[in-house]
């Protein structure tokens, strides 16, 4: 997939070294923990609530640099949604995986940060990348900010994850290692993600705090979801 830095990319101003990456097939696939085991949403459940789009965007995004612009970002009552592809963000706290050696366009921060100050770990936490406020869509006005729970739905896997980094202004459709290992696409930033497929479901007013807390983000995103697809809206 392709890659654009996204702007804390400047903030790095020295890149961090970190270890050589472990070969991907010794990383086994993320699972969410065990409070979604039980009454969860499916995939079709929540494509059901966005089958239509009702734009909030004053236009549309590009999936990747220099592509046309198509995606729109389309909204309801409780939630503000896109169908996109997924590129892998590995900015954060430099690891194994995502690290200057590994990530042409890795960046040591995160425009959002955890509870200790530190910038998130692309690694660790399933987070995806919203757009930067422009004249498109401003993310705050609608109910969006970091710590925001997110369903993402690809095939027939739901994952949920917060909003944690802020990307270019004119493209979407980018998420963590970590989200994109949990819905089982190939999460190496130098040519993984995927090119279609993902629907990103941002619930308006939600906040996970804090951001950090992946087991939190979960049992809210179930709850949040199973509310969305028995409203009326």
């Amino acid at each position: 997939m392709s890659r654009v830095p996204s702007l804390t990319l400047a903030v790095a101003g020295v890149a961090l070294l970190a270890p050589s990456a472990l070969p991907a097939a010794a990383h086994q696939p993320r699972t969410e923990p065990a409070a979604r085991r039980v009454n969860t949403v499916s995939a079709t459940d929540l494509l059901a609530e966005v089958r239509t789009c009702t734009p909030v965007s004053d236009g549309r995004y590009r999936k990747d640099h220099g592509s046309r612009a198509t995606v729109p970002v389309c909204g309801t009552r409780d939630a503000v949604f896109w169908k996109a592809d997924m590129d892998i963000d590995c900015d954060g706290r430099p690891g194994l995986r995502c690290n200057a050696r590994t990530d042409p366009y890795f960046s040591a921060a995160t425009a959002f940060a955890q509870s200790d100050g530190r910038p998130l770990s692309s690694e660790e936490l399933p987070y995806v990348v919203v757009p930067a406020p422009s004249a498109v869509w401003n993310y705050r006005s609608h109910g969006v900010r970091g710590g925001s729970v997110v369903a993402m739905v690809y095939r027939d896997r739901v994952r949920y994850a917060v909003v944690g980094d802020v990307g270019p202004a004119d493209i979407i459709g980018e998420a963590s290692y970590a989200a994109a290992e949990a819905l089982g696409i190939d999460p190496d930033p130098h040519g993984g993600g995927t090119s279609s497929g993902v629907t990103y479901i941002v619930f308006r007013n939600s906040r996970v705090t804090p951001i950090e807390d992946h087991r939190a983000a979960v049992t809210t995103g179930e709850q949040l979801a199973r509310e969305f697809v028995t409203s009326d809206d």
